[in-house]
């Protein structure tokens, strides 16, 4: 990801960049502290996920959706469900991304996300077991 951060901050104007943060602004004109409007959506995939929402950030979209299936645990940990993050990053966001397989942001993007599900703990995968070695929940998060 650093190659793809490094091309899109050689495309901006540092000193622009730089006459925002000595005025204590971001660039959008937003104090440090202030947050842009947000608006949150749920169940906007309804017939197709168990949980779905559609988050606006000021002019920012993003959409995420939860898809639960049963399914067997792997073979070295039995007793654990099936945690799964995914991301897309679409053409319309920035003429960087490109429509097919998902590129190294993406990728990168789904792994910090993924690894920071994982290390918190917020999901208990162990409650995700139905019966070891047998049946578990496949939790899948895009």
């Amino acid at each position: 990801m650093g190659d793809y951060s490094a091309e899109v901050i050689s495309n901006i104007d540092r000193d622009y960049i730089a006459n925002f943060l000595d005025a204590g602004k971001r660039i959008d004109g937003r104090a440090f502290n202030e947050a842009r409007n947000t608006e949150i959506e749920l169940d906007v995939v309804a017939a197709k996920a168990e949980g779905s929402a559609l988050v606006h950030l000021g002019d920012t979209s993003v959409i995420a959706g939860v898809k639960v299936l049963l399914g067997e645990p792997y073979g070295d940990s039995p007793d654990t469900g099936v945690m799964m993050v995914s991301a897309e990053l679409q053409p319309l966001a920035s003429p960087l991304f490109e429509l097919g397989p998902p590129k190294e942001p993406a990728i990168e993007l789904a792994r910090v996300v993924d690894r920071g599900v994982r290390e918190s703990e917020m999901i208990d995968t162990k409650k995700l077991c139905i019966e070891p070695g047998k049946k578990v929940y496949m939790v899948f998060a895009a």
